[in-house]
């Protein structure tokens, strides 16, 4: 991948070498922290064993129409020197280097994601994710369900329209000018054919210029202040009313989105009302805001919906739904009605339409899986046949990018040159290796099947354990990795090579640890190096501390105090083990045990492990005072609760206090529903459904010792002052409620 490439270079190794050590050191770190995993099923992606397998996937995508390769604008990184997909330029920066990402024209390998969008969507339903990954992904898809409209153009020889996508036809009347991307055919044609129409034409070939030298993510910044030059002699027609509106080209429409063109509403949509503030271009309200608790909803004779001259003067634009004004006979109607209406009023075409792209898996550098596709004069494009696979990436000592749109590999000649599989003539191979996220798309298949080499996955295997239980990822995925691994999977199940359209059950997205207020990654160079810690505080300490420092879904700041505060108390705790527990226990202790038993179990369930670990410290807090009345079977529920986070520690201890056997072959203890139970409560009481003061009653106290305790409360007579209720409400366990 570009990380381990990029890395490679900084340090002036090869990334062959630099990735057998890295996985190394990582195996080393991951033993030494006591994490449990089969290291019979460890596979690395960039091994050929591996990626031969990557490559089938990637023939059997093309055998069935879902990879195509056309030449396209794609957004390249002049830092990384090499294309991204859609999916990875992030606020108009390269998510791996943090660069200002360019645009260039080139032919791209593309993944028809775009094919499983409905699916992608609908499946989101279904699976147990977490609510901010699902979130990322509908919005990522985009869904929206709207009309093509056309527009005639005035004026051309040839009959001319210009298609827009909306999602508010309802809106349709108050268009008042078009808006076309530079690149839009119409514009193309037009210089091409009707040059003499535009009055202005050299103003608008500078503009356009200019237009084309800034990237994507630049021209669409919502900060960027508006831009744009007017098509002078170029008239279009409102398709609602046959008004006549000008048409401009504005750079933050993009030819590669939608139609290319906008119908700008300046009323009814923020951005088209800046440009029009800007340029000074006329603005026609046609949607009235209405309010849930007035009136006047259902009065429309008494604000005349139908009175042209109900028109109102925007001072910003109104982007909600209401009842629609100065749009002819569609007055009075409510937005949601409308949109059907008079998108079949002027002939629209129902569509739906999808932010997604298809996935753009070119990439100009070495350190990938080669693409097996073999380009020949007589055949053309000729997949590899899978009786070759792998297309094996060779070794070469010069790696480094090319910073064109060419891959190094171009250079190797014996990789090049090959025999066409079909007519055995003289062909090239392709040069462009695969996105590694096409590597990690399907991998959770190979885990079961690590040792097979006759296929990429035997199906009895995975009928048997997958789809996988539970996934624990980072949510910068969300997108990328979290994204295609759906997709890859969706296309297997559609070609009976899996019997499940989903590949994780659950997904739990966990934050991020940062320090010095940035991630912590090998690319920003701030790594907290794990071997070091262990070896001051012991593996132990930094698994709690890491899982202690805050809730899994939020990450935090790893600080070197906090793992010190973790040791402290291992201190403590390995003391208080060692000390004498020839006490009977009480009953208050055999409560706070039963409480804790309670309170750990159901946390680990929910993954909250830094309150699991907090209630263990309050639990060596309160058996600490206790100490004469301690026997050893609060230590060893101790040591069997804590030995999920720390067990090396508890696995000695263990040994130290009982002797036999091993923590971890112990049977997690099981609470005392009637042991944690209190004896009595505190509950709120309202007046006038206002907390005003809390009440002590027995657990189990009925709505009239609740009702009782509640009226005779010195705080609750304060607020009555002396009225007598109308009404007393009570709620068992719950609250009191009084009314006056």
């Amino acid at each position: 991948g570009i990380h381990s490439e990029n890395f490679a270079i900084k340090r002036g190794v090869h990334p062959r070498d630099l990735t057998k050590h890295s996985i190394d050191t990582f195996r080393r770190q991951l033993k030494r922290t006591g994490n449990m995993y089969s290291w019979d099923n460890e596979l690395t992606t960039s091994d050929p064993s591996y990626y031969k397998w990557t490559q089938w996937l990637f023939l059997q995508l093309y055998k069935h129409g879902m990879a195509y390769r056309k030449e396209a604008p794609a957004s390249w990184c002049p830092s990384c020197k090499t294309v991204l997909a859609n999916e990875q330029v992030i606020a108009g920066k390269c998510e791996r280097c943090d660069s200002m990402v360019g645009t260039r024209k080139m032919p791209q390998w593309f993944l028809k994601i775009t094919d499983y969008a409905e699916r992608l969507l609908e499946n989101l339903q279904t699976i147990d994710w977490s609510e901010r990954t699902k979130t990322a992904q509908y919005n990522w898809i985009g869904k929206s369900t709207g009309y093509r409209l056309k527009f005639k153009v005035q004026g051309l020889k040839s009959s001319k329209v210009v298609e827009v996508f909306t999602t508010r036809p309802d809106t349709l009347f108050g268009a008042t000018y078009l808006v076309l991307a530079p690149e839009h055919k119409l514009v193309v044609s037009l210089f091409a054919n009707h040059e003499s129409l535009i009055t202005n034409k050299e103003e608008v070939k500078k503009y356009i210029e200019k237009a084309k030298k800034q990237t994507q993510a630049t021209r669409t910044r919502e900060d960027k202040e508006k831009t744009g030059v007017e098509l002078k002699g170029i008239i279009a027609k409102n398709p609602a009313n046959n008004e006549e509106i000008p048409v401009w080209i504005a750079d933050y429409v993009l030819a590669e989105y939608g139609t290319g063109a906008v119908m700008a509403v300046p009323c009814h949509d923020s951005r088209d009302f800046a440009f029009a503030k800007k340029f000074g271009l006329p603005m026609k309200q046609v949607i009235l805001p209405t309010f849930s608790k007035s009136e006047i909803r259902n009065a429309k004779s008494e604000i005349n919906y139908n009175d042209q001259s109900s028109k109102q003067e925007c001072q910003a634009a109104y982007e909600g739904e209401g009842v629609l004004v100065n749009s002819g006979k569609f007055n009075g109607f409510k937005s949601e009605e409308a949109r059907k209406k008079i998108g079949e009023f002027v002939g629209g075409d129902p569509q739906v339409h999808y932010h997604l792209r298809d996935w753009l898996i070119s990439r100009q550098r070495y350190w990938g899986a080669p693409i097996p596709i073999i380009y020949c004069d007589k055949c053309g494009t000729v997949p590899v046949p899978e009786k070759d696979l792998p297309v094996e990436l060779p070794y070469v000592e010069d790696f480094h990018p090319t910073g064109t749109d060419k891959s190094p590999l171009t250079t190797v000649h014996e990789f090049v040159n090959a025999k066409c599989p079909k007519c055995g003539g003289t062909a090239q191979r392709e040069t462009d290796v695969s996105d590694t996220f096409l590597d990690s798309a399907w991998y959770y298949l190979r885990y079961p099947n690590t040792g097979n080499d006759k296929e990429a996955w035997d199906k009895s295997i995975t009928k048997k354990w997958l789809p996988v239980d539970m996934y624990i990822g980072g949510q910068e995925h969300a997108v990328l990795h979290l994204m295609y691994v759906r997709f890859i999977a969706m296309f297997l199940h559609d070609q009976n090579f899996i019997d499940f359209e989903e590949p994780f059950k659950k997904f739990r997205a966990h934050g991020l640890l940062i320090k010095a207020g940035a991630k912590i990654s090998k690319s920003r160079g701030n790594i907290v190096n794990p071997d070091e810690f262990f070896d001051m505080f012991g593996a132990d300490t930094v698994r709690t501390y890491l899982m202690f420092l805050s809730p899994l879904t939020d990450g935090g700041d790893w600080r070197d105090e906090g793992i010190r505060g973790i040791y402290r108390w291992f201190n403590r705790v390995w003391k208080l083990a060692q000390s004498n527990h020839a006490g009977k226990g009480s009953e208050e202790l055999e409560k706070l045990r039963h409480k804790t038993i309670k309170k750990v179990t159901e946390d680990i369930e929910r993954l909250h492990y830094n309150t699991a670990i907090s209630s263990l410290m309050e639990y060596v807090n309160e058996i600490s005072n206790g100490k004469g009345q301690l026997s050893n079977v609060y230590i060893e529920t101790l040591l069997v609760l804590l030995a999920p986070f720390a067990p090396y520690f508890t696995e000695e201890l263990w040994e130290q206090v009982v002797g036999a056997g091993s923590v971890h072959d112990q049977k997690w203890p099981v609470y005392n529903p009637e042991l944690i139970e209190e004896e009595t409560i505190i509950i709120p009481v309202q007046v006038n459904g206002k907390v005003r003061a809390e009440i002590e009653v027995a657990s189990n106290a009925t709505e009239k010792e609740m009702e009782d305790a509640a009226l005779v409360s010195e705080k609750v007579q304060k607020y009555l002052g002396g009225k007598q209720p109308k009404r007393v409400i009570a709620v068992k366990g719950k609250l009191v409620n009084i009314v006056v």
